[in-house]
């Protein structure tokens, strides 16, 4: 049985001595810790802040051209195709299309359209009722989103059917027969906008996986190295700060299935990025998989703060097994991203498991018990994320958790 490790600011020597056969080697958390006070990380950290601003600001860009674009050719389209005297509706269309948040634009599009025609509907039938005003105005507007809502619309549709609502009771006394030019303009500008962002001028798909990946991959990496830290430690508090960090960091993942369901829109339909397919259906793959390792790693986590409050051992392969998973997390997002196999990711994860097997043999309390057998089922999940087969996954966890 392992003796508890020293409650003091510094490591015990146990903790140090278990990362390996050299007594020398220190903690990999505790040396993350010391980097992390070095002005050379705190430089580091600057530059890689700096090239991130550079890369939104790249997309911002792109992402304005791409409006530009789509606002003059729906304009032309409705003027020279449609014979509208007034397209303005058109390119106002195009450029909702284009400003669509990440994900399925083409559904978007639908929604941008549906919210038109919803809009059209109620508006031409209370103007002929109630006639138009300042309450009229704001009754149309209500009944319109209320429809939205009842229909369990989005919020797209529902601001959709309230604009062009407002539209119809301010536009149509002074421009009757409205409604069927407008809803055609709508069909032209979405159309328009999804020809402009998927074929004619797409986003780099990778980079706008990317520009999500890289803070929520990371940020669930660096999480488990903090944990590792506070771990080896002792830190009751830095477990707890953890927690409430890897909270704030799920809906980053969810925010990156959007980028990857937006990206393979754009290899679907942009020859010129046919080639990027099979990096994104491997990302497509590990994305739900990864999900699942931040929920189970998030549990891991809680049951470690439990560890360190009934004052259990702590062997120094357990701060060390944590570590390791975190590491895994960045080696797969890497070799996703350069469209490679992702062995050295399943080999971090195999190997994080035998340092967590090692931990067990040398003695674990309750709690510790636990939080190996956690870390294996998140260990489980992030070799799913990597391609491997269910019953797969299951036997190399257990073949590694028994030191093979």
């Amino acid at each position: 049985m392992a003796t508890p490790p020293q409650r003091s600011g510094t490591v015990d020597t146990g903790v140090r001595d278990g990362f390996g056969d050299r007594p020398d080697r220190v903690c990999p958390a505790m040396r993350f810790a010391a980097e992390a006070l070095a002005p050379t990380a705190l430089r580091g950290r600057a530059v890689r802040a700096g090239r991130a601003g550079r890369r939104r600001l790249r997309t911002y860009l792109i992402v304005a051209v791409q409006a530009g674009l789509a606002a003059s050719l729906a304009w032309l389209a409705a003027r020279l195709v449609l014979g509208n005297q007034d397209p303005t509706f058109a390119p106002a269309a195009a450029v909702g299309v284009i400003a669509a948040a990440l994900g399925n634009r083409t559904r978007r599009t639908v929604e941008l359209v549906v919210g038109v025609v919803l809009g059209i509907f109620v508006g031409d039938l209370l103007v002929e009722t109630v006639g138009t005003g300042p309450w009229q105005t704001g009754v149309i507007v209500f009944l319109a989103a209320a429809l939205a809502a009842a229909a369990r619309g989005p919020g797209a549709l529902m601001t959709q059917a309230g604009g062009t609502a407002v539209l119809v009771a301010t536009v149509t006394p002074s421009t009757p027969d409205l409604a069927w030019p407008r809803t055609l303009n709508a069909l032209v500008g979405g159309g328009v906008g999804l020809l402009v962002v998927l074929v004619l001028a797409p986003l780099n798909p990778m980079r706008t996986v990317r520009r999500v990946a890289d803070p929520a991959l990371d940020a669930f990496a660096r999480q488990m190295t903090a944990t590792a830290e506070a771990l080896a430690r002792v830190d009751v508090r830095g477990v707890d700060l953890v927690l409430d960090r890897m909270r704030d960091a799920e809906p980053q993942l969810r925010q990156l299935s959007d980028a990857v369901t937006a990206a393979e829109e754009v290899v679907r339909f942009s020859p010129v990025r046919w080639r990027r397919r099979r990096t994104l259906a491997a990302y497509r793959r590990g994305v739900v998989h990864m999900d699942r390792a931040l929920r189970n790693s998030r549990a891991m986590v809680r049951r470690i703060g439990t560890t360190l409050r009934d004052e259990e051992p702590v062997p120094a392969d357990l701060p060390a097994a944590v570590e390791r998973f975190g590491e895994a997390v960045r080696v797969l997002h890497r070799e996703f991203l350069e469209a490679e196999e992702p062995v050295r990711a399943r080999e971090r994860v195999l190997r994080a498991v035998r340092q967590a097997g090692a931990a067990c043999r040398q003695g674990l309390g309750f709690s510790g018990t636990i939080v190996v057998s956690q870390l294996r089922t998140a260990a489980n999940d992030l070799l799913r994320a990597t391609g491997v087969p269910r019953d797969e996954a299951r036997r190399m966890v257990r073949r590694a958790a028994a030191g093979y």
